[in-house]
């Protein structure tokens, strides 16, 4: 709030004088009695053209220092800033007024001071004064009527605002603050004749009518609402806020086809920002039964979306993740590849064509995309990751561990280091294995083979490279431990890493059978029982490895018929058929 008052520029006149008398330069020859006047004007003029408010502040202070009664000095100095908390704002402010209470931009100013400082209850005092000694301007009635507000007597905001409403007639922003008001005091009828006001006041400009058809919405005057929002979307068809009012209203009775018809005009509209429609997009699908019950109107959106914006990422992610979502793998994957020349490429969207083709078995078009990947993106370790797994995926291990071992380059963390290393043991074991089926019951017979020993022991050195980075890995953890027992030896190392997994994890079903394996291997079988146990109920008895492994445990503590039990769900569920005929015969020739 600058204004210079008539004594500045009175001041102005003074210097000029002065300037021109026979004083040294630099310093103005005037009476003492104008020293103050003259630090004012000095303290304005670095302030307004040298933009140096420390220095305006000093010629400020020095002014009251000079004349502690010169209250334009107290103005400028809280007008502009030149204080350190809103309490010295508002001392400043004080000051000013209580030395000219004529003045009213003092008077103004003081009450924004306390209403920036938080102290409410004095702002109030302040402002009902100004109301009565500037009865002509509105502003002070709506800040009045807020203050009100704010001091929770909205009936006395209310009436503040009828008193300004029969002084100037309707002002539209303090006729919508009555009407907020009379909602939240409940008075809907006020509400509505207030908005109808409004509307027969100016009935050209849409909002009134939107204004209107909510309060009536929320009266359940259903009709009159749809006829006020037609009249609003007559003026302007295309208006965002009237269209997704309209779209509120339509959610609120769970007229949802109704809900996306008026979101398909707003996702035609350039006036609705990209940000908004996506964000309304994942609304509508975060919820599956209601994206299989309107796909069609769904599909229509994310559709309009594509085409008005086909090389913004968020789109292309967006339509993509709805193609999936409907069972296009085929045609999401084609858009991916349609956008992988992008400039300047977009790494995501070399990941999910990986990913994709990784999902439908095409080994040589992963390693070819993973190709171009790595030409453009040398330093992502993730290719190098994908890379190694596809190459695992087709059984060509020893090019696999290659591949890991070279992403070990890229990997920026001990624990993603770890992580590799991890990647690396199971290939080795993988090697080791190769063409077992049932690694329990053939463990033995893969042991005998020349290559499986050096396998073996790679595979466990990997390990111990894995848990040097990270001794908190609990997958090579659960693996390394599990390996061991399968081997039947240094099961008590095997012991530690087990209880160590399932200590790190939540009740994951896979790492309790491990731990109630080893148990069961250092013949502690009772509590390889309640182990297994409490595995196959987190499990929901889905894994067949872990109803034979429980089948096995019941079995050596002479449980048979049990037993024979839980390896026929593992039969059921997918387990080798001809280790499970060798299980049963075993029992019965164990019986006679």
């Amino acid at each position: 709030m600058k204004r210079l008052t008539a004594i500045t520029v009175l001041c102005v006149l003074f210097l000029s004088a002065f300037a021109a008398g026979k004083g040294p330069a630099g310093v103005p020859g005037y009476p003492d009695s104008l020293r103050s006047v003259w630090l004012y004007t000095e303290g304005i003029k670095q302030n307004a053209i040298a933009r140096d408010t420390v220095r305006a502040r000093e010629f400020f202070a020095e002014a009251i220092r000079n004349d502690s009664t010169f209250a334009p000095a107290y103005y400028e100095m809280a007008a502009n800033g030149m204080y350190s908390t809103p309490d010295e704002a508002v001392n400043l402010a004080r000051t000013a007024f209580r030395l000219d209470t004529a003045n009213k931009w003092y008077h103004q100013f003081l009450g924004q001071a306390l209403i920036y400082a938080r102290r409410y209850d004095e702002a109030l005092a302040v402002y009902r004064r100004l109301r009565s000694d500037e009865p002509q301007n509105p502003d002070n009635y709506r800040i009045l009527a807020a203050l009100y507000e704010q001091a929770q007597q909205p009936f006395s905001a209310i009436a503040t605002l009828d008193s300004a409403e029969v002084r100037f007639g309707r002002i539209p922003v303090l006729s919508t603050m009555k009407r907020q008001l009379l909602v939240a005091t409940r008075q809907m009828d006020k509400a509505v004749e207030e908005a109808e006001a409004m509307v027969e006041a100016v009935p050209y400009e849409a909002e009134h009518h939107v204004v209107l058809a909510d309060l009536y919405g929320i009266l359940g005057k259903d009709s009159l609402a749809k006829a006020e929002y037609d009249r609003a979307l007559q003026i302007d068809s295309t208006d965002v806020g009237t269209l997704m009012s309209l779209a509120d209203f339509y959610n609120g009775r769970h007229d949802y086809r109704a809900v996306l018809d008026v979101t398909q005009r707003l996702f035609e509209s350039d006036k609705m920002p990209l940000d908004t429609k996506i964000k309304r997009f994942g609304i509508f699908t975060s919820d599956m039964r209601f994206y299989r019950e309107y796909y069609p109107q769904l599909n229509t959106l994310a559709s309009t979306l594509a085409v008005r914006y086909p090389q913004d990422r968020r789109v292309v992610e967006l339509y993509a993740k709805h193609l999936i979502a409907s069972g296009e793998l085929e045609q999401a994957l084609a858009l991916y590849k349609l956008h992988l020349d992008d400039q300047p490429p977009v790494e995501e969207y070399f990941r999910s064509v990986i990913d994709i083709e990784s999902y439908l078995q095409h080994p040589d078009s992963v390693n070819r995309y993973i190709g171009r990947a790595l030409e453009l993106f040398p330093g992502q370790v993730d290719f190098h990751l994908s890379k190694g797994h596809t190459l695992n995926y087709s059984k060509q291990y020893p090019q696999a561990i290659k591949a890991y071992k070279q992403s070990l380059g890229y990997a920026r963390t001990d624990s993603l280091r770890s992580v590799i290393w991890g990647f690396i043991g199971d290939t080795w074991h993988q090697k080791a294995t190769a063409g077992e089926q049932d690694i329990d019951n053939n463990f033995a017979r893969a042991v005998r083979k020349g290559s499986f020993r050096a396998d073996m022991k790679q595979c466990y050195k990997a390990y111990d490279h894995s848990l040097r980075y990270d001794p908190d890995n609990a997958m090579v953890l659960n693996n390394y431990a599990y390996f061991l027992s399968l081997e039947g030896r240094e099961l008590e190392k095997a012991l530690t890493m087990s209880s160590r997994a399932i200590a790190l994890t939540d009740n994951n079903p896979t790492y309790l059978d491990t731990h109630a394996w080893v148990l069961f291997k250092l013949g502690r079988t009772a509590e390889a029982k309640k182990v297994m146990q409490q595995a196959i109920a987190l499990d929901g008895q889905e894994s067949a490895a872990l109803l034979v492994h429980y089948g096995d445990i019941l079995h050596a503590m002479g449980e048979q018929f049990m037993a024979e039990i839980y390896w026929r769900k593992g039969l059921e569920k997918g387990y080798d058929a001809d280790q499970i005929t060798r299980r049963m015969e075993q029992g019965k020739a164990e019986k006679e």
